[in-house]
C-alpha cells in the first residue's frame, strides 16, 4: 500500500514535521524578542509578550497634584484631579495610599490620610482630597493603584538604545564599532581565500596534497589555542589591541573554512572552460578574475554569510583582540554583557539591545539565503 502513486512516504513526513518544528523554535524567541523590545518596563513585568496585545493589571504608583493647586470650597480646602491623561482607558480595581497596602481600598471609598484629611479615588481615576485645613508640603499624596491598562507600544526602547548619547544604555557607538570590525573582517578573508582555492584547485606545483591536507586539519583546530599566541605575537611587531589587530585574527580563524568550501567549488567547474582559456592565451590571473570569480558567487557568497554572522556575534577574539579600557571600540555583544551586569532589571533595555544586536545578521541572512545551500553542496556532487 505505501508504494501506491500518489502516496507520501513516511519518513517525508517525518522530515517536513522536523524542519516545521525547528522553524517554530528559532522563530517564536525571535517574534518574543521584537515583541518586547516594543512595551514598556511596567508592561514586560506584568505580562508575557504574548499578552501584548491585551489589557493587562498592573501595579503603578502615581502622586496627586501638588498642595499648591488647592482651592477653598465651602470652608473646605479641595485638591482633585485625574491619575492619568484624558486619552488613556484606565479601570482602577484596588488603590491605597500606603506601600504595604496597595489594595486596602476599592474605587469610589474614602481614606483618611496621614496628615489630615480624605481622599477619594473612583474607577476612572478622579480623586478629590478634602481637608479642614491647608494642605503643606512640595509634593502631592502618593496613591498606589491597581489597575488595567490597554496595551501600549513604544519607540522610546530604540531612542534609548540607539541614538541617547547621554544615556549609559546607548549602543549606537558599539553598533558601528562592530560593523567596522565585520565587514573588513568579511572581506579580507574572502579575497585571500580566492586566490589560495583557484591554486589548489587548477594550478599545479610541488606540494600542494600537503597543503590541501594542511586546509583541512585546520578545520578541527580550536581557536581557543592560538588566542594567547597570536595576541603576544600582535602585541610584539606593535599591533596590539586595535581594529588591524581583530581583522587579521578573523582573517586566520576564517581562513581554513574560506579555502576548503571554495576550493571545492572551483574544483567542480568544467575542466575544458579553463583550458579553452588558457588555449586562447588568457593568464592565469585573467582565467581567475574572469571566469573563475564569476562562476563562484554562490560559494563566495555562502562563506561571507558564515563569516559575518560569526564575526558580528563573536565576543571571544573581541574580548581579547580589541577591547580597550575607555570602550571607544566596544563592540555590540560585548555592550549587551555590560547592560546584563547593569541594567539586569530593565527587561525593555535588553530586550530592544538583542534584537538591535540580531536584527542585521537577520538581513544578510535572508538576503543570501539562496546562494548558501549552493555553495555548501559545490563539489559533493559531480
Amino acid at each position: 500500500m505505501d508504494s501506491f502513486a500518489g502516496e507520501k512516504p513516511a519518513l517525508r513526513w517525518v522530515v517536513h514535521a522536523s524542519v516545521l518544528f525547528l522553524v517554530v523554535l528559532w522563530v517564536v524567541p525571535t517574534l518574543g524578542l521584537l515583541i518586547s523590545s516594543f512595551r514598556t518596563a511596567d508592561q514586560i513585568a506584568t505580562s508575557g509578550w504574548w499578552r501584548a496585545l491585551f489589557p493587562s493589571e498592573q501595579n503603578l504608583t502615581l502622586r496627586s497634584a501638588a498642595p499648591e493647586t488647592q482651592v477653598l470650597e465651602d470652608g473646605l480646602y479641595v485638591i482633585q484631579g485625574k491619575l492619568f491623561g484624558d486619552d488613556q482607558t484606565v479601570k482602577i480595581s484596588r488603590w491605597g495610599i500606603s506601600s504595604r497596602e496597595i489594595d486596602a481600598f476599592t474605587p469610589g471609598e474614602t481614606a483618611e490620610l496621614r496628615r489630615g484629611g480624605t481622599i477619594t479615588v473612583d474607577g476612572d481615576g478622579n480623586y478629590r482630597m478634602e481637608n479642614t485645613e491647608e494642605f503643606t508640603g512640595n509634593r502631592g499624596a502618593r496613591i498606589f493603584v491597581t489597575a488595567e491598562l490597554p496595551p501600549e507600544f513604544t519607540f522610546d526602547n530604540y531612542q534609548t538604545v540607539l541614538f541617547d548619547k547621554g544615556s549609559s544604555d546607548s549602543m549606537g557607538r558599539a553598533f558601528f564599532s562592530t560593523l567596522t570590525v565585520t565587514i573588513p573582517a568579511t572581506i579580507i578573508p574572502i579575497l585571500v581565500a580566492a586566490f589560495a582555492a583557484y591554486a589548489l584547485a587548477w594550478m599545479d606545483f610541488p606540494g600542494r596534497a600537503l597543503l590541501i591536507a594542511a586546509v583541512v586539519g585546520l578545520l578541527v583546530v580550536p581557536l581557543q589555542l592560538a588566542l594567547i599566541p597570536l595576541l603576544k605575537f600582535h602585541l610584539n611587531i606593535g599591533i596590539g589591541k586595535g581594529y588591524l589587530g581583530v581583522w587579521l585574527a578573523h582573517t586566520g580563524f576564517g581562513m581554513p573554512l574560506a579555502i576548503y568550501l571554495l576550493r571545492n567549488y572551483m574544483a567542480g567547474l568544467p575542466r575544458d572552460l579553463i583550458e579553452n582559456a588558457r588555449v586562447d592565451g588568457a593568464t592565469e590571473f585573467q582565467i581567475f578574475t574572469k571566469l573563475i570569480l564569476p562562476l563562484s558567487f554562490p560559494a563566495l557568497a555562502s562563506f561571507a554569510i558564515f563569516q559575518f554572522l560569526w564575526t558580528w556575534n563573536d565576543l571571544l577574539v573581541a574580548k581579547v583582540f580589541l577591547i580597550d579600557a575607555t570602550g571607544q571600540t566596544t563592540v555590540m555583544t560585548n555592550r549587551i554583557v555590560e547592560l546584563l551586569g547593569t541594567r539586569g532589571g530593565n527587561w525593555e533595555i535588553l530586550a530592544t539591545a538583542a534584537f538591535v544586536s540580531i536584527a542585521v545578521p537577520l538581513v544578510v541572512f535572508f538576503a543570501m539565503q539562496k546562494y548558501l545551500v549552493r555553495g555548501l553542496l559545490a563539489g559533493s556532487v559531480k
